[in-house]
């Protein structure tokens, strides 16, 4: 098997930033014992394609609710590769659970970027008849699909990445 990747946690300090931007509620030592607790994404079978992310923390979505997950993962891929996330398949067919930008696309130079690459991850449970989803800490919500890619004999691209969502448009 070809191994092009290795996932990492990024810094407490870049996860606390990140965490206080979405939650303002919860404070530097609960924060703290989410960081410590993240586990990292697995593959469930030796079959598996997708590396299931968990969630750090307990949160419920009702539905039409959307949550930014900062998952306090990032990624290491050699060049030539990237990590899709999809949801997980259960959670799509039974709540109808959605990425907010349908795939997330996650490029071997993202790692580098100055928020250390963390993985953000935005859902919504879709629900068309009401159900309300329990994402439980430490169970899977998304998987990430490692995939390559090639490029044009024409490409010229030689831009540096610095950020994440929509830094490539700078």
């Amino acid at each position: 098997m070809n191994r092009i990747a290795r996932f990492e946690k990024v810094s407490f300090k870049q996860y606390l930033k990140d965490f206080q931007e979405i939650f303002k509620e919860y404070n530097e030592k609960q924060i703290k014992e989410i960081y410590d607790s993240i586990k990292m994404p697995v593959r469930a079978t030796k079959g598996s394609a997708g590396y299931d992310f968990m969630m750090p923390f307990s949160h419920t979505l009702n539905p039409n609710e959307t949550l930014l997950v900062p998952s306090g993962i990032r990624c290491f891929i050699e060049e030539g590769y990237f990590l899709a996330i999809f949801p997980r398949s259960g959670l799509g067919y039974k709540y109808r659970l959605q990425l907010d930008n349908t795939v997330g696309i996650i490029d071997s130079d993202y790692y580098n970027a100055k928020n250390e690459g963390h993985i953000m991850i935005k859902i919504t449970n879709d629900s068309k008849v009401g159900k309300i989803l329990t994402l439980e800490k430490d169970k899977g919500f998304v998987q990430g699909i490692f995939m390559p890619f090639a490029i044009t004999y024409e490409d010229q691209s030689n831009q540096e990445r610095s950020g994440g969502f929509g830094s490539t448009d700078k």
